[in-house]
């Protein structure tokens, strides 16, 4: 009987093995992707007080990375040379409040739109109203900008004067010390920084939009021709949009 029991408790550990190495190898086998983003873009992505990287774009990168059963790392890189490093292969995707152009679409491939944007105008709150940038130009307004952003190009093709920055936040500042007169940003990062975010309240206000500029499709983008991620990410997004996830991310971020 002893012998007997010996032999069953040899071979369930024998099983054990077998299933724990199977179980590793199962993990190790699970795919793992790196999308890049700017963390200068709240409330789609940026450092919190304790020097996390948080926001919409980065909770939503690890839902669909939950839900697609793949390992997904967001990393923080500066908006300057964001699609240069992806074409050279550092990062497999960008997540980062990216619109999609016909001009970039010659070069990356873009996801199922995730939401849409327009370009508000920031200003102090006890500055004049600028409806659109007529009001900007007739006032000979000095405008901050992200410099390489869609809002950058806008105002620089409406004959604004402008003056660039490397982030939004900079050019708040600038706003704040009064050194611009306005600043010109995607109009979900503008709201952030007027209904959000403590320590503008009361300081700041968005006063109008840009006219020479369309609502913005905004989506995450790989290399051209690379359909499995693509496939992956809208596969996700839809389960996700689907289950209610989407919609309650939106409205943890200000979004709706």
């Amino acid at each position: 009987m002893k012998k007997f029991i010996a032999i069953m408790l040899i071979a369930l550990m024998v099983a054990g093995a077998v299933f724990a190495g199977g179980a590793k190898e199962e993990a190790s086998a699970k795919k793992s992707y790196t999308f890049a983003g700017n963390a200068e873009w709240p409330p789609l992505e940026y450092v919190d007080e304790n020097g996390n990287l948080v926001g919409f774009e980065v909770e939503l990168v690890q839902k669909i990375a939950e839900v697609e059963g793949v390992e997904i790392k967001y990393q923080n890189v500066a908006w300057d040379g964001i699609f240069a490093g992806l074409q050279g292969n550092l990062y497999d995707a960008v997540a980062s409040g990216v619109s999609v152009t016909e001009e970039r679409k010659k070069t990356m491939d873009f996801s199922t739109v995730i939401f849409k944007v327009t370009q508000s105008i920031l200003t102090k709150a006890d500055a004049p109203d600028f409806k659109d940038e007529k009001d900007l130009i007739a006032a000979n307004a000095q405008v901050g900008v992200q410099v390489g952003t869609t809002g950058d190009f806008a105002v620089q093709d409406a004959g604004m004067k402008t003056k660039q920055y490397d982030a939004v936040p900079e050019a708040v500042l600038a706003l704040l010390n009064g050194n611009i007169d306005a600043v010109v940003c995607d109009s979900l990062v503008a709201s952030d920084f007027v209904l959000a975010n403590p320590n503008y309240k009361g300081k700041l206000k968005v006063t109008g939009e840009l006219k020479n500029t369309t609502a913005e499709d905004i989506a995450m983008v790989v290399n051209k021709g690379n359909k499995e991620l693509l496939d992956l990410i809208n596969s996700g997004y839809d389960k996700l949009v689907k289950d209610g996830t989407v919609d309650a991310l939106k409205k943890k971020y200000n979004l709706l």
